[in-house]
């Protein structure tokens, strides 16, 4: 199958799988390409108030991949031989205050921390969903270069997208639920989730919610684990019901996190 934009033209691989692959590939380029060429021509702080422009270029880039989503989603899960994962699910405990940062995110990007309660809660796993949550997490993994906000940014804590090709491990997962929102899967089961990792830091990921259980989205590894896998201590995560976080750890120690 050939898919044609003005500025590419390429060859899909054979089978749904290799399909959706090279679509999140070349999705994730033409994004970042857009960001980079609007910061460049612009100044970060004109490319940063683009939100609209940005999400723009994600929907124009993500065309295709519906397309081939539509032609191959039914057929793969009906074909594909490779057994789903399951795990359990992780329980909330209760309600837990945001991140500060997170407060200053809603406020660039509304629309990023609304929760539409038509969607559903919880992804249907199939095949085709799995294989674009696996190819999003390696893709933004190997596009976006880790850098410290302080580094970055010269402040402690700032979330945001990385339109510039450099980010925090919050912001590889925001640019992560994006796509994946824009490819058509539930942004409400779509998490953003503290933890302290190994050493009692406190690090971002992206819980995305199954009937098949709770898998990870991480900047720090490849593969996308069940939550039970990855050696974590899972604080609190965006609610799923309106804007106030769940706590999953107890409300005192979600607490004691909320400012890191």
């Amino acid at each position: 199958m050939l898919i044609q934009s003005p500025c590419t033209t390429f060859r899909l691989g054979y089978g749904p799988q290799n399909a959706r692959r090279e679509l999140v590939s070349w999705a994730t380029m033409r994004l970042l390409t857009h960001a980079r060429s609007r910061r460049t021509a612009h100044g970060p702080a004109i490319a940063r108030m683009h939100c609209a422009s940005f999400g723009h270029a994600i929907a124009s880039a993500m065309v295709a991949a519906l397309i081939v989503l539509t032609s191959f989603g039914v057929q793969a899960a009906e074909l594909d031989p490779r057994p789903l994962p399951i795990t359990a699910a992780l329980a909330a405990l209760g309600e837990a205050q945001p991140m500060p940062p997170w407060r200053d995110f809603c406020d660039s990007y509304p629309r990023e921390c609304a929760v539409d309660l038509f969607e559903p809660s919880v992804l249907e796993l199939t095949a085709a969903a799995w294989d674009l949550i696996e190819a999003v997490n390696e893709r933004v993994n190997a596009t976006i270069k880790p850098v410290s906000d302080m580094e970055h940014r010269g402040v402690v804590d700032h979330w945001d997208f990385p339109d510039d090709g450099y980010g925090d491990c919050e912001d590889y997962q925001l640019l992560k639920r994006k796509l994946l929102a824009e490819m058509g899967l539930p942004r409400r089961a779509m998490r953003i989730t503290v933890v302290l990792d190994e050493t009692g830091e406190g690090h971002a990921v992206l819980m995305i919610r199954t009937d098949r259980g709770d898998y990870i989205l991480d900047n720090r590894r490849q593969a996308v684990l069940a939550w039970n896998e990855t050696g974590y201590e899972y604080i609190k995560r965006e609610g799923s019901e309106g804007p106030a976080w769940v706590a999953l750890h107890g409300e005192e120690r979600a607490a004691a996190v909320a400012s890191r």
